[in-house]
């Protein structure tokens, strides 16, 4: 039997998860009222066991480890072919991972490099989030209201971050966030 749902917000679909039993949830990361990795999170609490693949306008260079990270079992951009999603999911439901051929030559590439860790790594997900949101040229006031936090909440993380990143400047955070292609 095949059991298909569809949330349009996130709490529906944390209720779902609740109620429904499935073998896998296909999951975006923009979600509009909250980032895609809590969300992530709060399904693994929910329910432990179940298999997450990650669907995401954001380039796997983006985002791919963090949800690895977070518990995803799979990472996959919309622009990929419709066949390659059919393989993802069905090696998300047979339970092993999903990393698609573009991302293990990136991984490779970094574990030929041999170094330690790049400065976004040791952010938080919410301070990476912030980072990007103000590299892709967004004030304290449109993230505040795009993630439904005080102006005061983003101008701390804003802190945290080029603290973390031995920054001074949001001229700074940019030019980093394009040269390590971590803004579209």
């Amino acid at each position: 039997m095949h059991v298909f749902c569809e949330a349009s917000t996130v709490p529906e679909a944390l209720q779902l998860a609740r109620e429904e039993d499935w073998d896998v949830a296909v999951l975006d990361l923009s979600l509009g009222d909250r980032s895609g990795l809590d969300v992530l999170k709060d399904l693994k609490q929910i329910r432990p066991t179940l298999r997450v693949l990650i669907l995401s306008m954001h380039s796997e260079e983006q985002y791919a480890r963090r949800a690895f990270k977070a518990g995803a079992a799979g990472y996959i951009t919309k622009d990929s072919p419709r066949a390659e999603l059919l393989e993802a999911i069905q090696k998300v439901m047979q339970g092993e991972r999903y990393v698609s051929p573009a991302l293990v030559e990136h991984l490779i590439v970094d574990l030929e490099r041999d170094y330690n860790h790049a400065p976004h790594e040791i952010l938080s997900n919410r301070e990476f989030e912030v980072m990007r949101l103000i590299a892709s040229g967004k004030t304290v006031g449109e993230i505040a209201e795009l993630i439904s936090l005080s102006d005061k909440t983003i101008s701390t993380y804003r802190a945290r971050v080029l603290e973390k990143m031995g920054m001074k400047t949001n001229a700074e955070l940019t030019h980093y966030a394009i040269q390590n292609k971590l803004v579209n």
